[in-house]
């Protein structure tokens, strides 16, 4: 499969030490800085030395669209034939799949309703330095099966960030890490732009983000528009501030296309905001883009410096959702979004 695509990616030259560690070990890490090609380069490798089917797991639905469709597109061929994918309330396979995008719940849900996994030769775990409870459950269960009964299933973590010591002892066995991978790639040049609110605005903590800072945001995208060329992605912490945010610019729609990207968006809504169009972007968006995939034509980004977690309140037993300022790891991710196909601008509101 891989010898169907042309295109030469900064992973490419490190496929074959990774397909030689994975016949020597059965197990590997490969770490790779975004852009690199690893989630489309790898599985089509790793399919052409398996005998069973490729399951690779992906954090997020929109990211596991995305890359069965830029993987089948690598191979000229639609979505459902060698590349396929399925996520909740979907899926597109076919008899001649060989590789299958999943989401990693529903890889963990698989893994605990049959744990050999028959039919399947290899499981990839994309994105997995982003610890999320799913991937870290469907990573200790691939690990256990494969150890206890099926020796013969390879076992492949995939990490953009290089702390990858707690991965390889996890992978390992018999007391041996895991080996280690790693592919190098300079990404575009990114410029920093520091653009704070004209005056403080209040932490929103587990209340509503302060309008203030949604107005500074929504004049922060107009700047990014009149001083820098290209698309523009704006991180924002949820739903209701994307909508918020593009009420204000609603008076640009009539020259720059206003694209929400969020999880609870039909699929066919989240993959418009992928595709290229014959005018200027605006793509406004949650954490769901700070990884796993590229918005293409996207030169800006603007960052909110704001992001929305799950936090457990122990006094009263009950999750809940609350907004606190980015992480520095992420506010670098976000950041690296600008810089996926040329040099960009990132303008963070914050100082």
């Amino acid at each position: 499969m891989l010898s169907d695509v042309p295109l030469d990616l900064p992973v490419r030259p490190v496929l074959p030490a990774l397909l030689r560690a994975l016949r020597a070990a059965g197990d590997a890490v490969l770490v790779a800085p975004p852009g690199t090609g690893k989630t489309t380069l790898a599985p089509l490798a790793v399919a052409d030395e398996v005998a069973g089917r490729v399951l690779i797991a992906q954090p997020r639905r929109v990211a596991a669209r995305a890359a069965a469709r830029r993987m089948a597109g690598l191979l000229g061929e639609p979505v459902g034939e060698r590349i396929g994918y399925a996520v909740r309330g979907e899926r597109r396979v076919g008899r001649a799949t060989r590789v299958e995008v999943v989401t990693t719940g529903l890889l963990l849900r698989r893994l605990h309703r049959d744990p050999e996994l028959p039919g399947v030769g290899a499981v990839l775990l994309d994105e997995c330095h982003e610890r999320q409870l799913d991937a870290d459950l469907a990573l200790a269960f691939a690990v256990e099966a494969r150890g206890t009964l099926r020796p013969d299933l390879w076992l492949l973590a995939m990490s953009a960030t290089p702390q990858t010591d707690r991965f390889a002892a996890l992978l390992g066995a018999a007391g041996r890490p895991a080996p280690v991978v790693r592919a190098e790639a300079a990404l575009h040049p990114v410029t920093r732009v520091w653009a704070p609110p004209p005056r403080p605005v209040a932490a929103p903590g587990a209340g509503r983000v302060d309008p203030a800072l949604l107005d500074h945001v929504a004049a922060t995208v107009r700047r990014a528009l009149r001083e820098r060329d290209g698309d523009v992605l704006v991180f924002l912490p949820g739903a209701g501030e994307i909508a918020a945010v593009a009420g204000r610019l609603a008076d640009l729609r009539d020259r720059i296309a206003l694209l929400p990207l969020h999880g609870r968006l039909p699929g066919a809504a989240q993959d418009a905001a992928l595709q290229p169009t014959d005018r200027r972007r605006v793509v406004l968006a949650t954490a769901v883009a700070e990884s796993s995939l590229t918005v293409p034509g996207v030169r800006v980004v603007v960052d909110a410096g704001l992001s929305r977690v799950a936090r457990t309140d122990l006094a009263r037993g009950l999750g809940a959702l609350v907004t606190v300022p980015v992480s520095r790891a992420a506010a670098t991710q976000r950041a690296g979004r600008a810089g996926r196909e040329a040099p960009g601008a990132v303008y963070r509101c914050w100082s």
